[in-house]
């Protein structure tokens, strides 16, 4: 290879930012008063005003970003409505809306279909099985990469390819701290070479196999960057955005080109959620 044919390829390889468009909901009615996964404990105190801060200034760095926000009104009785990512899959301006495993979410589903109906997506389903949506389904350009194990139906899987029309690939997750695939992997480049980063231990052992065949370039996170969330970020291509704690996924990901961006998310993690939690990205 010549040397100007070394340097296209280094050209075509390297991180490269894209404008994207997300949906974020304010945690005005954040607190933790129930427990649906490890993370929550009603017993916890909760800062709502620090959540909000927190949130804020997430919002913030995306649109610092040139990135396009949307925001959709909380509503009482609603906690964990502030992790909006749960709320519906968009891909190509075809919605497939969500169907929450605990009856305490079951109503959120709905506010965020009135969303979309509202702002002019006419191409949406309600899903007939439960689908906590980009909760358990990254879309990587080509393939959706879809979860199961704790909240999604494996059902839900068949049920999302035909709606969204995109090819499914079912992942099975085996940790319950782990409860959710965006918080065990994300994607950090779309398209055709799709790049992802991922925590192994949080899958069943055929998984991991699936994963090292089609992502054998993938980033690798270690127990602590998991145990952070620091799988819950958000990739425009280039950017990162991490929670403060994922050191070590931050000096990975920098090697390779990134630029990380910590965000402190620490209050809105004692529901377990970070950055990714918050935002529903709308590919369309």
């Amino acid at each position: 290879m010549t040397v100007i044919a070394e340097q296209a390829a280094q050209t075509i390889q390297s991180p490269q930012a894209t404008r994207r468009h997300y949906l974020m909901c304010p945690p005005k009615y954040f607190t933790v008063e129930y427990s649906i996964n490890p993370w929550m404990d009603p017993g916890t105190p909760v800062d709502a005003d620090r959540a909000m801060i927190q949130w804020d200034e997430l919002k913030r760095t995306y649109e610092r970003l040139g990135h396009t926000v949307d925001v959709i009104e909380p509503q009482p009785g609603l906690p964990d409505m502030v992790f909006a990512a749960n709320s519906g899959t968009v891909i190509d301006g075809r919605v497939l809306g969500a169907r929450f495993r605990a009856p305490q979410r079951a109503a959120e589903a709905e506010h965020f279909r009135r969303w979309f109906t509202t702002r002019g997506y006419r191409d949406l389903v309600m899903p007939s099985r439960i689908n906590e949506a980009e909760g358990d389904f990254a879309w990587t350009g080509r393939v959706l990469l879809a979860g199961s194990g704790f909240r999604t139906d494996p059902e839900a899987h068949a049920e999302a390819q035909e709606v969204l029309g995109v090819p499914v690939v079912s992942l099975r997750l085996v940790d319950p701290r782990y409860y959710h695939l965006d918080t065990a992997l994300f994607v950090l480049q779309r398209g055709e070479d799709a790049r992802i980063a991922y925590y192994p231990e949080a899958f069943s052992d055929g998984s991991r196999r699936v994963l090292e065949r089609m992502f054998p370039d993938a980033v690798i996170a270690n127990a602590a960057d998991a145990a952070c969330l620091g799988l819950n970020g958000v990739s425009d291509g280039k950017h990162v955005v991490l929670p403060t704690e994922a050191t070590e996924l931050a000096a990975q990901l920098a090697a390779r080109g990134y630029e990380p961006i910590l965000v402190d998310i620490s209050e809105l993690r004692k529901s377990g959620g970070g950055p990714k939690c918050c935002t529903l990205e709308l590919h369309t």
